[in-house]
């Protein structure tokens, strides 16, 4: 005996839905766009361009990429920006990771200033401390094996130390809410084991914290290998310029080549897409995990 399968019913468009996709579809778009418009400027001549203009199609080569690479040094330069990035990542999370834990572990009078306090950080605009913090870097000594200029002005600390001041406060902010949602029992049973709180942050808190550090560690090294402001102003010797501000070198005094900088852009790209698609599964479950706790 065979039963009849009713057919599946579709759902109905509903107007609302139209709207939404077309929507999105249109925000995808938009923000693609400049990418996808410098990729493909980056693979035309100059010389094509500026006769047929840039809505044309042909002058295909890739002299641009090899011009940017050897005219902007970008090969020095990538080294210069895994100087700063990698510590200054490393850094951000342990400060952060240690000051999440005490505010999410200890109950005590200025443990919601001290959480605000970080969080206010952030809604400084890093601009308005450019000439304290200019002036404060040129009056700070550093011996010679540490700095060449003798000062915490033009030199890789420098740096460092005020991308982990300006990123401790998100991360601060994000760590002690997931380690908010982790189970007081863990903690308990280790208090009873006789562990110290070294240990349970150590050995309790980061093993949990995993997905969390992976989701921070991905957007900290976006951001701090793409900071432009502070590399700019806080250096003067070129040869530790970060890559970000090397693009400065594709221009010229007079004519910019806007072929030969989308190429460069393109490069200095290419690192954070690699690490992005590499933690792709970390970074999802980050965000992710907790979104369901109660």
């Amino acid at each position: 005996m065979t039963t009849a399968v009713s057919p599946r019913r579709r759902r109905p468009v509903r107007p609302a839905r139209v709207v939404l996709h077309v929507f999105l579809g249109t925000v995808a778009v938009g923000w693609l766009f400049p990418l996808l418009w410098a990729v493909l400027t980056s693979f035309r001549s100059y010389q094509y361009t500026a006769v047929h203009g840039y809505v044309s199609f042909g002058g295909w080569t890739i002299d641009n990429y090899v011009t940017a690479w050897q005219t902007a040094e970008f090969g020095k330069h990538f080294l210069n920006s895994v100087y700063i990035t990698v510590p200054a990542v490393l850094l951000t999370l342990f400060l952060a990771s240690c000051v999440a834990f005490v505010i999410a572990r200890f109950s005590w009078k200025l443990n919601i200033a001290l959480l605000g306090l970080f969080t206010a950080a952030n809604l400084l605009p890093q601009q308005s401390l450019l000439i304290p913090l200019f002036r404060m870097f040129t009056e700070i000594p550093l011996p010679l094996w540490m700095s060449d200029s003798e000062l915490l002005y033009d030199s890789y600390w420098g740096l460092i130390l005020v991308n982990v001041a300006f990123q401790c406060g998100f991360c601060v902010f994000v760590l002690s809410n997931y380690m908010k949602a982790l189970p007081h029992e863990l903690y308990e049973a280790a208090m009873v084991d006789g562990a110290s709180v070294w240990r349970q942050y150590w050995q309790v808190t980061m093993p949990l914290c995993r997905p969390a550090l992976a989701a921070l560690a991905t957007l900290e090294v976006t951001w701090i290998y793409n900071e432009f402001f502070w590399a700019t102003v806080l250096m003067r010797s070129g040869d530790k310029f970060p890559v970000t501000s090397s693009l400065n070198n594709l221009r010229g005094q007079f004519f910019t080549d806007n072929n030969l900088v989308s190429a460069g852009s393109v490069l200095v790209a290419i690192p954070t897409l690699v690490i992005f698609f590499l933690l792709q599964k970390q970074f999802v479950r980050g965000l992710t995990l907790g979104a369901s706790k109660g």
